[in-house]
């Protein structure tokens, strides 16, 4: 069904505290509720529809993945600009960037959190100005001439750096594996971000990247904090050099929780670089089929994955879609990180999300757990300090690549014969949340429960609510969160045991433009499960789309069309859709299966960085170059569970 009504607020109006409205009746009749506290969480309705609003009424964008010039590969690649820049340029803060030019984002970001590389965090700094304590070794000393004749010898110290934190730092100098001076620069981290946060207004969260990349294999995660300075700068970060396992870092996340009674999480990057060891079967350290202590450790500390970001597209690959018209978007099968080993068929469906969701239904079944219940978010993974994503104000994601007539057709790395050209940088992407404010402990409680979204960039609003009673009339409501709550569980939530009588679930899905984007295409939902064999499935369904299309005989919506004009970076929204709300029902529900729902929307094609490149500098892009793109967003899937 489609509907072109303008959605002025995706959650507006709440009847009761939570959208439970016969909850608190429920309760006190079962004795579980003090009568008194009644009008406390169930306002008596008035005239005002906000009143007693105790849901995310809309969400926030913010970046959780971004790289300041205290990472020794940003600094390296030419970046001096610092957290504070980072911050000031997130806030809505014009900027100067490391190349010197005038940057701005086209609205303010809600979010941020910088999270420099815990390998040397700060120290390539200390040598590019010549610490004096530090150029009394030969290595440093010649690092430091490499870098102060910038290009190629810059990049080659990140290059050897690499190697060295790669084999677990016991190859870099003495001076570099000093505790007291990545702590003194985590420190100073802290106290900008203390500086920075304005609750209510611009959040900072605190937090740091573990870079594990043994054998040029991708398994960093970034940590989050939801606690301040009091609790988080008296550590020290975790780093790959002191063990480049995840389970160590989990152990390092826990020590934390128990010393301080924090709060912390971690977030694992897209997995397309790790060739096969994100998201396992078989642990990697040991070689031994996941445990269910492993399960229930990762599952407690690591609740959401990054889905898109610089280095690709990380949602599905055509080789494990191969029926998914969408799938081919954004994609890096290269390798791995530095491209030291190729990439085979079998890797991929330990790399992508999609595959991970299906896998944790079979892991849950074996073990009583899911490693891989993840929420779906993006962010940017910039190394320039900007967190800028949007394709006309496209900052790149290193200093080398920020604008200029050449950036899209020359190398942005190389590795012996190997190189990635500048074109295949992705601009993606954002994370939304669903807070019911602005601030640490929201935004952070928000990610733990998964009530998350991941864009490619569009600031779009998307709704997901799972049910069992959701009808039609349900859809043509202004108000969906209100009854989405009331009804069901959003985003991120496990469906209750069917009601008697129900034979499948229901959701309610709604998804509004991006004020300044581009209009809507479709909003699908992705469903995957486990048979009774244990065989994994996938299913993508049309759910609402613009127009007056219709399905195929496949079941398929023909493509919505496309208005971009390449040569002069344009599009029109003459097609598409401001909004797309409707109620779907899974029509192949099987009550004893294991199964999870999350949703896709896209955007109508729109032109890619590169177009708004080959405009702007006048120059013509090889035939290879992709010069549109259709810009999308995933939301946290629901889960079923016929065990409930």
């Amino acid at each position: 069904m489609r509907v072109l009504m303008p959605l002025a607020g995706l959650a507006l109006v709440a009847t009761t505290a939570f959208g439970y409205p016969t909850l608190a009746q429920e309760t006190i009749d079962k004795g579980t509720l003090d009568p008194n506290m009644v009008d406390t969480l169930f306002p008596k309705p008035g005239y005002s529809p906000y009143a007693g609003n105790r849901f995310p009424s809309r969400p926030l964008f913010g970046d959780t993945h971004l790289h300041t010039s205290q990472s020794f590969d940003a600094i390296a690649f030419g970046n001096s600009l610092g957290p504070e820049e980072a911050y000031r340029f997130a806030r809505g803060e014009e900027v100067i960037s490391s190349t010197g030019q005038h940057a701005r984002l086209s609205r303010p970001l809600d979010f941020l959190v910088v999270s420099d590389h815990a390998e040397n965090m700060g120290t390539l700094g200390e040598i590019k100005t010549g610490n004096p304590t530090l150029m009394n070794d030969p290595e440093l000393k010649r690092w430091n001439q490499m870098m102060a004749a910038g290009g190629d010898q810059a990049m080659n110290v990140y290059y050897e750096i690499m190697a060295s934190v790669g084999g677990g730092g016991k190859h870099l100098p003495a001076a570099l594996r000093s505790d007291e001076l990545t702590r003194s620069v985590w420190q100073k981290n802290v106290q900008a971000a203390e500086k920075y946060n304005d609750p209510g207004t611009f959040t900072v969260l605190i937090g740091y990247e573990w870079s594990s990349n043994t054998g040029g294999n991708n398994l960093h995660r970034v940590v989050v904090f939801r606690d301040g300075a009091e609790k988080t700068e008296p550590i020290l970060p975790f780093s790959s050099l002191q063990s480049d396992n995840p389970e160590d870092l989990w152990k390092a996340l826990q020590n934390y929780v128990t010393k301080t009674g924090g709060s912390v999480l971690a977030i694992p990057h897209n997995g397309n670089l790790s060739n096969g060891l994100m998201f396992p079967l078989i642990n990697p350290v040991g070689g031994k089929p996941i445990t269910a202590e492993y399960a229930r450790t990762r599952a407690s500390l690591e609740p959401l994955m990054e889905v898109t970001q610089m280095k690709g597209d990380g949602e599905t690959h055509t080789t494990l879609s191969p029926t998914d018209e969408f799938a081919n978007f954004e994609r890096w099968d290269m390798g791995n990180l530095d491209l030291s080993a190729a990439k085979t068929p079998d890797m991929l469906q330990f790399e992508y999300a999609r595959s991970a969701l299906k896998n944790g239904l079979k892991l849950e079944k074996e073990l009583g757990v899911n490693p891989y219940k993840y929420g779906l978010i993006g962010s940017t993974d910039s190394h320039t300090s900007l967190a800028a994503v949007e394709e006309n104000n496209f900052f790149g994601k290193l200093p080398a690549a920020e604008p200029s007539a050449g950036r899209a057709i020359h190398p942005i790395a190389k590795f012996g014969d190997k190189e990635v050209m500048g074109w295949e940088v992705v601009s993606s992407g954002y994370a939304a949340v669903w807070a019911i404010e602005n601030t640490r402990e929201a935004i952070f409680d928000a990610m733990k429960r998964k009530e998350v979204y991941a864009t490619t960039g569009p600031r779009m609003l998307v709704r997901l609510f799972g049910g069992w009673e959701f009808a039609e009339a349900d859809a043509k409501t202004r108000s969906p969160a209100a009854v989405g709550y009331a009804k069901g569980v959003p985003m991120g939530g496990d469906l209750p045991p069917a009601p008697a009588g129900k034979k499948a679930p229901t959701f309610l899905v709604a998804a509004l433009k991006d004020p300044i984007g581009a209009n809507l295409d479709r909003y699908q939902i992705v469903k995957g499960w486990m048979d009774a064999a244990g065989q994994l499935h996938e299913q993508v369904y049309d759910a609402a789309w613009s127009g007056e299309r219709k399905p195929g005989i496949d079941g398929k919506v023909p493509p919505v069309g496309n208005t971009v004009d390449v040569a002069d970076a344009t599009w029109t929204n003459t097609i598409g859709a401001p909004e797309l709300i409707s109620v779907w029902t899974d029509p192949a529900f099987d009550p004893a299966q294991r199964a999870f729902y999350y949703a896709r929307v896209l955007e109508i094609p729109t032109p890619r960085w590169t177009a708004y490149d080959a405009k702007y500098f006048g120059v013509t892009m090889p035939s290879e170059v992709p010069m549109t793109s259709q810009e999308r967003a995933y939301t946290s899937p629901i889960w079923y569970n016929p065990a409930g």
